[in-house]
């Protein structure tokens, strides 16, 4: 099983060789689950060698654009390609409610001679409250992690927690640091893909860099960065960290041990 990470940027990435922070987990056998589906993934899979045919299985975190806005090029375009199958779409159960309303259907709701809904275009999963889905005999736990509250309610925002061989994964997507309420998944993790922005003038809605770097060493031990803005980025691995993932890297679970990490290029998928 191999992760990919077709982006690392934050939502508002131009240049610098980078797109929204989607990945793609690739089965032995060649199955791809993507994680998250933001409004660059027709460009960040077309450079990773991939196009609309390849995704049959989505997650989605949260209704921002760097996460769902992709989501009318996956599904139009498989709707009317006769080689594709409706995707799989897994997502809590609060996001699904919302998602077509919110967020899909002024782009996806009129098509030729019909009026279209969700179920038009994708299979939906909808996860009870922080429960979990399966995927290629992989639990993946949903967590909710505190991305933006509005003073009113708290923005439904989900991450994962999962197992690949043997290898205990914490991916937090967009998030604050919480770790009084989601602490006990960075003792667990051996392995953290952590939110991370490195702004000169850092949102409230995101943890920054500074923020991390007060964690205990053997949290940064374990923890790689994403989810960054373009331009200068400190030395990561200096201050404790694993390190920035990079656009193209491959994290193989198969060969990996929670200290030493070996990467692959994406022409070696």
């Amino acid at each position: 099983m191999k992760l990919l990470f077709l982006g690392s940027g934050s939502a508002f990435t131009t240049g610098a060789d980078n797109y929204h922070s989607n990945m793609l987990l690739i089965s032995d056998r060649g199955d791809k689950l993507l994680l998250d589906c933001g409004s660059d993934i027709r460009f960040s899979l077309h450079d990773a060698g991939f196009s609309h045919q390849d995704i049959t299985d989505i997650y989605i975190s949260h209704l921002h654009a760097d996460h769902v806005g992709g989501m009318e090029y996956i599904g139009i375009s498989r709707l009317f390609d006769p080689s594709c199958q409706k995707p799989n779409l897994y997502l809590s159960k609060d996001i699904a409610s919302e998602v077509w309303e919110r967020s899909l259907s002024g782009g996806m709701r009129h098509i030729g001679g019909d009026i279209a809904n969700l179920d038009t275009y994708f299979k939906v999963d909808p996860i009870n409250y922080q429960d979990a889905f399966i995927w290629q005999d992989i639990r993946f736990q949903l967590i909710r992690v505190i991305h933006i509250h509005n003073s009113f309610s708290l923005m439904p925002s989900y991450g994962l927690f999962f197992e690949i061989a043997g290898t205990k994964i914490f991916l937090t997507t967009d998030t604050q640091l919480c770790l009084a309420e989601n602490g006990e998944y960075y003792e667990q993790a051996d392995l953290i893909f952590h939110d991370c922005e490195t702004s000169k003038y850092p949102s409230p809605v995101h943890v920054s860099y500074a923020q991390l770097t007060q964690l205990p060493p053997e949290i940064k031990g374990k923890m790689w960065l994403y989810g960054y803005q373009p331009g200068h980025l400190p030395n990561a691995q200096a201050d404790g960290f694993l390190g920035f993932v990079k656009r193209g890297q491959v994290f193989d679970f198969e060969q990996v041990n929670t200290q030493n990490f070996t990467f692959h290029q994406r022409d070696r998928i």
